[in-house]
């Protein structure tokens, strides 16, 4: 997990800064916010700690809200997300457990593995962040489909980031 630290601090800033810089400026008609921030979780090491996950999530999210202005909605959605983050990779272990030294990344359990891992916690992810925004079950329909559509295109860059990233990842 050490040997992975400088590549998860440069993962920290550099998915901070996308999604900042780049995703939060990107709206189709108000539905399908991207947010790929959530990577920066979702490949963290199998070994980490549970109290570690949760604060890396907070501080992950935390740092969106702040340049988002959006009050710890995303600290939120994220430390939700992260507190599943377990749960799941037990629910879709290999039959051998993981192999030590690797990491949930498509590169090292191919992408249906990863997709269906992805697609669990960015669901429940956007679930939590849109539904906490609006406050309302009033608007449950088009909420449903803000999440839907945000989730689709989550997935999407979600899979070319690990496409392109996935000689490197490989290889360490």
């Amino acid at each position: 997990m050490i040997s992975y630290l400088p590549r998860y601090i440069f993962n920290f800033f550099f998915l901070t800064l996308i999604q900042v810089l780049v995703l939060n400026n990107i709206q189709f008609s108000g539905f399908v916010n991207p947010y790929l921030y959530v990577l920066f979780i979702i490949t963290l090491p199998f070994e980490i700690p549970g109290w570690l996950l949760l604060v890396l999530a907070f501080l992950s999210g935390f740092s969106i809200d702040i340049f988002s202005n959006t009050l710890g909605m995303h600290a939120s959605a994220t430390v939700f997300m992260a507190f599943f983050r377990p749960t799941i990779l037990r629910a879709f272990a290999p039959r051998d457990d993981y192999q030590p030294g690797t990491i949930p990344t498509m590169a090292f359990y191919g992408a249906a593995w990863f997709l269906r891992y992805a697609l669990i916690l960015v669901l429940l992810h956007h679930v939590f962040l849109f539904f906490i925004e609006v406050f309302s079950i009033t608007h449950f329909f088009s909420t449903l489909w803000r999440i839907l559509a945000s989730t689709t295109f989550t997935m999407l860059l979600i899979f070319l980031t690990q496409l392109f990233g996935r000689g490197k990842t490989r290889g360490r």
